[in-house]
């Protein structure tokens, strides 16, 4: 590698740093993943977005097994959502991108946005004072509860003069408030059901006791990101933690007057670009994986059109009879670029993981594509404890994979 020059970065430059700053560059482990990878992979990519869809894999497993391989999917499962004194909670859900996991050492540098939604709208429903004091005197009470419990709790105590003082269809927009204010945070999750307690009862005494100094706290989102991305735009640098615009250029221009960040000419990206300083090029392109369209390196598509010229659009909203490629599609990553795309489902009736459509760019090799997309597809089936690939019949790169699937 050889660090970037202030003179400008080629194109291909810029995504050879991207694809290596998202962690692509790294050979996969030998043996099994453990706490101590993910802890390391977290630190550089900092948020594993969460989604409730889930016809493939939920989102948060789907990019450590894009960068780490196959690994056991409750190694996560442990990080987020139990605790020991052996093995201390590692990961904390909250609004750092999307719903997303970060870092728990991590919380004090969203506290700035918890204000925000304590003095902000709660949802679909009107701020509710006592709504919000009952749900967490119940959840005092019952310890760590789903909604529903909550609901039913609730349900069962007198009402306060004339009718109900609260309505139950209010009751998960108001927890959802109260998660978003950092009043109430995941304890565990069973299947995908959020069972809420407070925030002190998951949190170690010491982080939730450390302050940051809002502006601080956004100038470290920011440098954060920019370590994330690599090399990147304004808008980039501020989507990762979804800040303003406000927020975001006075963080950036302190960055850069601290020697922190330096200002830097991409080609034929249209405007000025961030990099950490001493950031190294990478001299070759390396990376090969699937990733779900929530995955850090694509959530943010117009970087992922200036970075890769791949249009990508997700089509989960759109109806079938007008979806280009497919319901929940996968871009394939090769060599550092983006050559593909793969429409997939986990079939538990057929064992298999199927792909019900696949698409190569425009230009590509299909057979040397085909080829290293069934590799990584069967890796895949692997991962998720299904016996093999099975394929439908669209795209143009179907033919060229049926030859290359394992039968």
């Amino acid at each position: 590698m050889r660090a970037a020059s202030r003179a400008g970065l080629t194109a291909l430059q810029a995504r050879r740093i991207a694809v290596a700053a998202q962690g692509f560059n790294q050979e996969k482990p030998q043996g099994p993943v453990g706490r101590s990878h993910l802890k390391r992979l977290v630190s550089r990519i900092q948020v594993l977005q969460m989604d409730s869809v889930s016809v493939a894999v939920r989102a948060h497993y789907a990019p450590v097994f894009s960068r780490l391989g196959r690994y056991d999917r409750t190694v996560l499962d442990r990080a987020a959502w139990s605790h020991s004194a052996r093995s201390p909670r590692l990961l904390v859900e909250y609004w750092a991108h999307e719903a997303a996991l970060m870092a728990v050492d991590d919380w004090p540098l969203m506290r700035w946005r918890m204000r925000q939604y304590t003095h902000g709208r709660w949802g679909n429903v009107q701020p509710n004072p006592a709504l919000a004091d009952g749900i967490v005197a119940a959840i005092s009470e019952l310890g760590p509860s789903t909604a529903g419990r909550i609901e039913d709790h609730l349900a069962a105590k007198p009402t306060r003069g004339k009718g109900t003082w609260w309505n139950r269809s209010d009751t998960k927009w108001v927890a959802e408030a109260l998660f978003a204010a950092g009043v109430l945070t995941t304890a565990t999750r069973v299947g995908f059901a959020r069972h809420y307690d407070l925030v002190e009862n998951v949190l170690p005494a010491q982080v939730l006791a450390r302050e940051v100094d809002d502006d601080e706290a956004v100038r470290e989102l920011v440098l954060r990101a920019a370590g994330a991305l690599g090399v990147a735009t304004e808008a980039d640098l501020r989507d990762y933690f979804r800040l303003s615009a406000g927020q975001a250029k006075p963080a950036i221009a302190a960055l850069v007057a601290a020697g922190e960040l330096e200002s830097v000419r991409v080609a034929d990206w249209g405007a000025p670009a961030y990099l950490p300083v001493g950031q190294s090029i990478p001299r070759t392109c390396r990376g090969t994986a699937l990733l779900c369209p929530f995955d850090p390196l694509i959530f943010f598509r117009p970087r992922v059109q200036r970075l890769f010229d791949f249009h990508y659009r997700i089509e989960i909203y759109t109806p079938e009879s007008r979806r280009q490629y497919g319901y929940y599609v996968w871009p394939f990553l090769l060599d550092g670029e983006l050559v593909a795309r793969v429409d997939l489902k986990a079939d538990r009736q057929r064992d298999a993981l199927h792909v019900v459509g696949a698409f190569a760019e425009q230009g590509r090799d299909r057979v040397r594509v085909a080829a290293a997309l069934a590799g990584e597809l069967e890796t895949m089936a692997s991962w998720l404890g299904l016996g093999g690939v099975s394929l439908g019949r669209r795209g143009d790169l179907i033919g060229e994979l049926r030859r290359s699937v394992t039968a």
